[in-house]
């Protein structure tokens, strides 16, 4: 048995395109439409870690996607999860559970997909802003 991707449905396929690549910088391994089946297929991995990825999934016909906290979450280790942080602030994301421990932070996809982020190695020391920021909406 092999791991190949984890699949999520995604409302809007260039929001969720925008903020899996050019947020978070993974690459687009490939996209392909499927008119038969009213469908689009989008798969996005992190540099250098192409067979771990991420299947988007974008239904052409309109749907409401919900807010089930049933999936869980995608998991990615950064090499330093402040630097990372700050970039995705400076893109608009809001972070939603700070590094304050500076180990593990969440972030939410535009279909409230959880994103954990955690420290690669041991924990960075507690610092400011993270360590005084309080949580944002859910995670």
């Amino acid at each position: 048995m092999k791991y190949l991707h984890t699949m999520v449905r995604v409302s809007n396929l260039e929001e969720s395109l925008d903020f899996y690549c050019n947020k978070l910088g993974l690459n687009l391994i490939r996209r392909t439409d499927y008119p038969e089946g009213r469908f689009t297929l989008a798969f996005v991995a992190a540099p250098g870690d192409e067979a771990n990825a991420i299947e988007l999934t974008y239904n052409w016909d309109p749907e409401e996607l919900g807010q089930a906290r049933n999936f869980g979450h995608i998991a990615y280790a950064v090499d330093d999860i402040y630097a990372f942080c700050a970039n995705l602030q400076s893109k608009g994301l809001t972070i939603n559970r700070p590094p304050r421990d500076g180990r593990m932070a969440f972030v939410r996809s535009p279909d409230n997909i959880s994103i954990e982020l955690l420290q690669k190695g041991s924990p960075l020391p507690p610092s400011e802003p993270w360590l005084s920021m309080p949580n944002t909406g859910k995670w």
